[in-house]
């Protein structure tokens, strides 16, 4: 029953609960035996090696809980922005989202990013405080910290009973009603006590007039006084909930199981199914015209693929969730965007680490075949008589790059193989291969990233792989307007050689790259000459000036010159535009030019000062600043050269709360005492 269904991604910064939070409702719902501990390795969410050796999740996971004659599909996503593209594809599954904040350390940079993500998709939220039995935790200042930050606005639905050590329970503001809890995660529920009912009183109004703000008809009949049934106050918050107008706040310690109870009855209660969130909009194929499918059982089939796992038994596991139609237990699929069909032979249902076959999976299931040849991530796949294309998140942009190598020679192409696969699961991974410094770059989210594949890489496909920070791309230009002879006369016996060429080289603006003129009148070098004059200049200036590196952002006219008619050939003026090219390279005050990198720093504004100091000490150049909640925003022009290994410079300064993106902004001259060590490093190669 599609209305019985609630997907949701379990979202926050790292170590802020999620996984436990998982563990925890699986265990309530009697899905799991045993409640799995992150400390004890023994978790159903976080079950890869590299996982377990840092105590975080790496990709995200999935898993069932059945509730009050509800299914709860959750998405575990990962809460360190090392990993945090995939939280992003694998939120495009769910049709709620559930927040989690640490009540000691309140809302983080990660917090809002996957608050961004879920207003990106338009899914509605509900807030859970989590390790109110903490030492330092704080459950006003972090309800107020998310209600000055997060908007849609948060409104209060539970408070806490007790705090720190003595925190024992919650009180419901919907049911009035209290759960508390003894030393074995046992849930008592009871009435408001006395020393609490003025406060409870107190919220349950509060909550009241926010539900009412929702609903126009609502407050008006409020407003007037007159009294609203239980029933309609119900409808009336989940109608602002799915309408996103706000976002209930609950509270727990989910290590301890404390609120989970609660929480669950909350999201059967109040948080969308496929049903609520309506048709899904797509494109038609042929057309590109709009069209959409609503989550009916009857229409055709149709699903994306928002996750590639390589499973070492079941080959690779393409996860998709099912927008509309039926699909069985085996049979065929029609992938859109390769325009090919796909067999497999079953459907399965993840639950951790394990596969389950399952015989059908209807509207906003989350399923998974195995092998398709073809499909990837991002893919639709649907009924080939009823064609339809979903547009999917693409991942975030990398921050960090590293020069990969094998470390035994002879095993390269074993190690790229093995990255290929590794990509195929992780779309946040970029292989490439940068032509100028000739190096094969691995890019990803940060230097934890980086390190994790290169594990994955030794477990799972046994290559070893060397990380080198990667050459810097610089570039060579002239600053002086020269004019030159290029002669290239060679007397061998039989024919000879003659190419003379007169040359006009002269600086041009950065970015504007090459350009060469043919200024020749009278003949002097024939028409058929000229292309290989061009030549000889442009193979020159490939092997540079200084220090080997491309020379760019110049012109070359060639204006005069004198031809033989029987030595003269192509081979000849190619050689003679080649000398011309040298010998004005050297009168033309050659300079190194180096990448600058945009930068745009999202940090909290306590590190804003040591993050501009560390800009500066960059040779950065500050180009703005703006104020996003209690973060700054910094946006700065840096060199390449000294950014290579920003992300875990960052994450140290920060505490891991600072962010950034880069993009390539320019080329700009490097520093004479800068250039200088290049160019002794590159006479030592």
């Amino acid at each position: 029953m599609v209305d019985k269904l609630r997907n949701i991604a379990l979202v926050g910064h790292g170590d802020s609960g999620k996984t436990s939070l998982a563990e925890a409702m699986l265990f309530k719902a009697g899905a799991t035996k045993r409640l799995g501990r992150i400390e004890d390795g023994n978790t159903a969410m976080d079950y890869e090696p590299e996982e377990l050796k840092r105590g975080i999740t790496i990709s995200s996971a999935f898993h069932q809980a059945d509730w009050k004659k509800h299914t709860i599909n959750l998405i575990d996503t990962p809460g360190d922005q090392n990993f945090f593209s995939d939280t992003r594809t694998s939120m495009q599954a769910a049709d709620g989202v559930v927040i989690l904040i640490d009540a000691i350390d309140g809302v983080k940079v990660q917090t809002e990013q996957g608050w961004g993500f879920a207003n990106e998709f338009n899914q509605p939220c509900l807030i859970f405080i989590n390790k109110l039995d903490r030492e330092r935790a704080d459950f006003d200042r972090t309800f107020q910290d998310a209600a000055e930050i997060l908007d849609p606005k948060p409104i209060l639905a539970q408070f806490p009973i007790g705090a720190e050590a003595d925190f024992k329970g919650v009180v419901d503001l919907l049911s009035m009603k209290t759960f508390t809890y003894d030393d074995d995660g046992k849930v008592a529920i009871g009435d408001i006590p006395a020393d609490l009912k003025e406060k409870a009183d107190s919220e349950r109004e509060a909550l009241m007039e926010n539900v009412a703000e929702a609903d126009d008809e609502l407050l008006e009949r409020y407003l007037e006084g007159e009294e609203i049934s239980e029933d309609e106050f119900r409808a009336a918050l989940r109608k602002g909930i799915l309408n996103r107008a706000f976002a209930p706040v609950l509270c727990g310690a989910v290590t301890k199981t404390i609120g989970v109870e609660p929480m669950m009855d909350f999201i059967v209660g109040c948080m969308p199914s496929p049903d609520d969130r309506g048709p899904k909009k797509g494109v038609d194929p042929s057309s590109d015209e709009e069209i959409e499918r609503a989550p009916d059982p009857d229409a055709p089939f149709s699903a994306f693929v928002f996750k590639t796992v390589a499973d070492p038994y079941a080959g690779q596991l393409s996860i998709f969730r099912v927008v509309s139609g039926k699909i069985g237990g085996d049979g065929n699929l029609y992938n859109v965007n390769k325009e090919t069909k796909e067999r497999y032979s079953a459907l399965l249902r993840i639950a951790g680490k394990e596969q389950k076959p399952v015989k059908e999976a209807g509207p906003g299931d989350i399923v998974a075949v195995a092998k398709l040849k073809e499909t990837r991530t991002g893919d639709t796949l649907c009924d080939a008589s009823a064609k339809i294309r979903y547009d999917c998140a693409e991942s975030l942009p990398p921050v960090i790059s590293y020069a990969v190598t094998a470390k035994e020679k002879g095993e390269e192409d074993k190690v790229f193989q093995s990255l290929a696969k590794i990509m195929e699961e992780d779309p946040a991974l970029k292989l490439t291969r940068n032509t100028e410094t000739k190096e094969i770059l691995l890019s990803g989210m940060g230097q934890v990233h980086i390190e994790a594949v290169c594990e994955k890489a030794r477990r799972k496909y046994g290559v070893e792989v060397e990380l080198k920070i990667p050459k810097v791309p610089y570039k060579e230009t002239i600053k002086k307007k020269v004019r030159v002879q290029g002669k290239h006369k060679k007397q061998t016996g039989g024919h000879g050689q003659f190419g003379d060429c007169w040359i006009v080289m002269e600086p041009m603006e950065r970015g504007e790259g090459f350009q060469f003129v043919d200024a020749i009148v009278g003949g002097v070098i024939p028409k058929g000459y000229i292309p290989a004059v061009e030549k000889g200049v442009v193979e020159a200036a490939e092997r540079g000036i200084l220090a080997g590196y491309p020379v760019v952002d110049f012109k070359v006219t060639v204006d005069d010159g004198s031809y033989h008619s029987v030595d003269s050939s192509e081979m000849a003026f190619k050689v003679a535009g080649s000398l011309a090219f040298k010998k004005a390279a050297e009168q033309a005050n050659a300079v190194l030019l180096e990448p600058i990198m945009k930068i745009t720093v999202t940090t909290p504004d306590d590190f804003t000062g040591d993050i501009m100091g560390d800009l500066n000490g960059r040779r950065g150049r500050v180009l703005g600043m703006d104020s996003k909640g209690k973060n700054q925003i910094i946006i700065a022009n840096v060199p390449m050269s000294e950014f290579l290994t920003y992300a875990p410079d960052l994450r140290s300064m920060t505490g891991g709360r600072g962010m950034f993106t880069l993009e390539y902004s320019h080329y700009d001259e490097l520093p004479a005492q800068m250039a200088d060590k290049v160019i002794e490093a590159a006479k030592k190669e």
